[in-house]
C-alpha cells in the first residue's frame, strides 16, 4: 500500500525536497511484494492547464499542411458582359448567362480556402513541457481522476499499479489476459472493448471509421517488450524513451490508469535526471 498521498495541486514549498511516494510492487498473480520509491515527478503538483496546453501543442505539430490548387473552381471559359447591362457584376460562362468561377457561384473557387503555407505548428515552453510531463505523471497516482476517465478497477488498487519486471517478457494474448484478470483489470480492457462504435460526421469517410475507447497504458524499458499486451483493446504499450504526456492524458484529460515495472521507472529516474 502506499503511503496517504497529499492534497493536489499544492506546490512544494520553496527550499524543502519533495515527497518521495512509496508503493508496492505486485507480482504477476497480484500479490504485493518489496516497496518501492517513486520518482519526485510523481509528487508534482497536478496541472490540467499545463497537461491540455502540452497534448495540444504536441498535436499541433503532427497536423498535415493542406490547402486547394491554384486552379480550382476557375477552370471556366467566362466573360462579363460590363457595367449598365441590368445584371449582376458576376463571370458567366461563355454564350450563357449560368455564373461561374466567382465563389458566390455553383462550382466556383472559394473565397477564403485553406493555405498549405499556413503555420499550424503552436510552440510551448521547456519547462512549462517539462512540468506538464511531471504533471501527468502525478495524475497517475490519482485515482478519482483515473475513475473519472472511465477506467474501472479495484478499490483496494493503489496507483500508479507497479508489477514485476517479468511483465515485459509476457509474449502471448493468452498470457497478458491472465495477468490482467488476476489483477481484477481485465474489466477495463472489456469496457474499451465495448466501446468501439462508429464514429460521426465526415471522419469515417477519412480513414478514420472507429473509434477506440483507451485502456490501460503499459510503460516498458526498450520497444518490443510485454508483446502479448499490444493486441488488447484499448492498451498501449510505450517504450519509456518515447513516453510523452499525451500518452499519460490522452485528449489532454489527466488520470490514466498506467502500469509500470521497477525496471521502467529505474529508466524512467535516468530520463528525468538527464533533462535540462
Amino acid at each position: 500500500m502506499s503511503d496517504p498521498p497529499p492534497a493536489r495541486n499544492e506546490p512544494v514549498p520553496a527550499g524543502e525536497a519533495p515527497h518521495h511516494h512509496r508503493v508496492h510492487v505486485l507480482s504477476l498473480a497480484g500479490t504485493p511484494g518489496v516497496t518501492l520509491s517513486l520518482p519526485s515527478a510523481f509528487s508534482s503538483p497536478i496541472r490540467s492547464d499545463l497537461i491540455r496546453r502540452a497534448v495540444v501543442t504536441a498535436r499541433s505539430r503532427q497536423r498535415q499542411p493542406h490547402g486547394t490548387g491554384r486552379g480550382s473552381g476557375r477552370r471556366h471559359s467566362v466573360e462579363w458582359s460590363g457595367k449598365g447591362q441590368g445584371v449582376a457584376r458576376t463571370p458567366r460562362l461563355m454564350g450563357s448567362m449560368r455564373g461561374a468561377q466567382s465563389p458566390n457561384t455553383v462550382g466556383g473557387g472559394a473565397a477564403h480556402p485553406p493555405r498549405v503555407a499556413t503555420l499550424w505548428a503552436k510552440a510551448m515552453n521547456h519547462k512549462e513541457r517539462r512540468l506538464a510531463f511531471a504533471a501527468a505523471l502525478a495524475a497517475t497516482r490519482d485515482a478519482p481522476l483515473a475513475r473519472a476517465r472511465g477506467h474501472r478497477f479495484p478499490e483496494a488498487l493503489h496507483l500508479p499499479v507497479v508489477l514485476e519486471d517479468p511483465l515485459e517478457e509476457v509474449a502471448t494474448a493468452h498470457e497478458a489476459t491472465a495477468i490482467l484478470a488476476k489483477l481484477e483489470l481485465a474489466q477495463d480492457v472489456e469496457r474499451a472493448r465495448d466501446g468501439v462504435h462508429v464514429r460521426s460526421g465526415r471522419g469515417k469517410r477519412r480513414g478514420r471509421y472507429r473509434r477506440h475507447p483507451r485502456s490501460l497504458l503499459l510503460v516498458v524499458t526498450t520497444p518490443g517488450k510485454a508483446r502479448g499486451f499490444r493486441n488488447l483493446s484499448g492498451i498501449d504499450v510505450v517504450a519509456i524513451g518515447r513516453l510523452s504526456t499525451e500518452d499519460l492524458a490522452p485528449g489532454g484529460v489527466p488520470g490514466r490508469l498506467t502500469l509500470f515495472t521497477p525496471a521502467s521507472l529505474t529508466a524512467l529516474s535516468t530520463r528525468l535526471e538527464a533533462s535540462p
